[in-house]
């Protein structure tokens, strides 16, 4: 592990979690805020931080009521001479929740705050504070970076499950201490409704939370907002955000399984069938319940980068606003790819002008495993590789475009992290062993999930030469968490000597495999 400057914040962390787990939620948990009026405005749904600098950071928090936030912030747990932060006004508009930035903040330091919540029309009634911290992105190459990453949560019916401690994997990703969490991904499952109860194959019972917006798929804009509060109902993932910023990007689930701009669904489970209509309003929810900088420009975009100091850069993709179509995926040309061209070139520029010693893309699906999407009965491809091991074809052609650009220009340092195959695996590329040579070595990382169904491994594709050098994935498909097989992976990134080492590991933070990788190379 790399040296800490903060050695008491271990301790401090897992004291909150206790305490966080003891917030009150609102009254009926799902129900309006409008039903639940007595008293003073309370944040019982937790606190979160996104998309940290070296010197802001976005919070936020959701009533139970209309409320001014306000955020007060200070360099001690005392909160002595605080400095104050007044945040919007929350109301239906936004479903009660609300983000604030903060500016102006000290580098690589331990920023504590607390969220108060205040009546409207009586500023002096406030409902109890609610408090989280969180490190601003140091300068000093010294201090490193350590952070964790993962992806699917309460996929394929597995839920919050009160009798295993809920979603305890994310206990195991505190006590690592990270600087920041990485989802990849299917950060809720829209299209995966919560039963009471699921038999398990060896006459079990799994037992879930539920509610009323989890018991079908999600449509109107209410049922996708009752999706995202639906996690929030876990205690430990509420201790965890109050004290872990994140990096949030999606994928399919949020909307609905393999989705693409200008689908029509034949799913019968859904009155409204135009993709693009779902994906505004689940786009919309997103905005509303996750602090990311770039959802409140004009574009609205997903993709962007973070800086993370001297050591890394985290470009963000966003694989499904701009893809094509799904398809065999076998055509000789394809501009827009799974990228879109304005993507593409966005991500160019942002590499090449990167400084930083390691640049991680963060990438919401997989380059060389073959992820069907066999939903209208047809053999469509849902991610990037087709299963042709020849020449790049179809969407493999922007990778190819990428990968050629990366080193040509002798960029350095590219590291691709993924999720969505829920099973968690290491593949290295090599132009060696590729039918598509004009590229420099590099390796794709693989976790997840954080508590969904697990899967068998998928099969590689031979375009870009993967070899896959680690897996740990079950043989049947769709096991419940019960049965293990939930992952999280870490990166920690030396300030002496800038080695990344990434570990792969199981849900109560086991280490399965470790890879770490020198700074300074175009490929390896």
């Amino acid at each position: 592990m790399s040296s800490r400057p903060f050695p008491g914040r271990r301790g401090v962390l897992r004291g909150s979690l206790a305490a966080s787990a003891a917030l009150t939620l609102p009254v009926g948990l799902g129900a309006a805020p409008a039903l639940a009026l007595s008293g003073r405005p309370g944040a019982g749904w937790g606190v979160q931080t996104g998309d940290v600098t070296a010197n802001s950071g976005l919070v936020w928090v959701r009533s139970d009521r209309p409320a001014r936030m306000i955020v007060e912030t200070s360099a001690t747990e005392s909160f002595r001479n605080p400095r104050r932060w007044h945040g919007p006004l929350l109301g239906a508009g936004t479903d009660f929740t609300g983000t604030t930035r903060l500016h102006g903040l000290p580098s690589g330091q331990e920023i504590h705050y607390r969220v108060l919540l205040a009546d409207p029309q009586d500023p002096r009634r406030t409902g109890e504070p609610v408090t989280g911290s969180f490190r601003t992105v140091s300068q000093r190459r010294r201090d490193g970076v350590r952070f964790v990453w993962s992806g699917d949560l309460a996929g394929q019916g597995w839920g919050i499950n009160p009798e295993l401690g809920g979603y305890r994997i994310y206990d195991a990703m505190a006590a690592l201490d990270p600087d920041f969490f990485l989802c990849s991904g299917d950060n809720i499952y829209a299209d995966g409704p919560i039963a009471e109860t699921v038999a398990l194959p060896d006459g079990r019972i799994w037992r879930n939370i539920t509610t009323e917006e989890k018991a079908k798929v999600a449509e109107t804009l209410a049922e996708f907002r009752g999706n995202f509060r639906y996690n929030l109902l876990d205690e430990n993932l509420r201790a965890f955000n109050a004290r872990v910023p994140s990096i949030i990007q999606w994928d399919d689930h949020e909307v609905t399984n393999n989705w693409y701009p200008g689908e029509i669904l034949t799913d019968a489970r859904y009155t409204e069938k135009r993709v693009d209509v779902l994906a505004a309003r689940a786009r919309q929810a997103f905005s509303e319940y996750f602090p990311i900088s770039t959802l409140r420009r004009p574009d609205g975009r997903v993709h962007r980068v973070q800086h993370h100091g001297p050591l890394l850069d985290v470009f963000v993709l966003d694989m499904r606003t701009y893809r094509n179509a799904n398809s065999p995926d076998d055509q000789g040309a394809d501009a827009q790819g799974i990228l879109g061209e304005e993507q593409l070139a966005w991500l160019k520029r942002e590499l090449s002008r990167s400084r930083a010693v390691w640049k991680v893309i963060a990438s919401d699906m997989p380059l060389g495993l073959v992820v069907p999407d066999t939903g209208d009965g047809r053999p469509n491809i849902e991610a990037v590789a087709q299963g042709d091991p020849g020449a790049p074809l179809g969407r493999e052609l922007q990778i190819a475009e990428l990968l050629r650009f990366v080193k040509h220009r002798r960029i350095t340092g590219t590291v691709w992290l993924t999720a969505d195959v829920h099973y968690t695996s290491a593949q290295h590329y090599d132009p060696s062993r590729a039918a598509f040579k004009d590229f420099a070595p590099f390796w794709e990382f693989v976790s997840g999930p954080l508590n969904a169904g697990a899967f068998p491994a998928n099969t590689l594709d031979g375009t870009f030469g993967p070899d896959r050098v680690f897996v740990k994935a079950p043989t049947t498909a769709n096991v419940s968490p019960a049965g293990g097989y939930q992952f999280f992976g870490e990166v920690d990134i030396d300030g002496d000597s800038g080695e990344l080492t990434v570990r792969l590991r199981e849900q109560d933070g086991t280490v399965l495999f470790t890879k770490s990788l020198q700074p300074g190379l175009v490929g390896q």
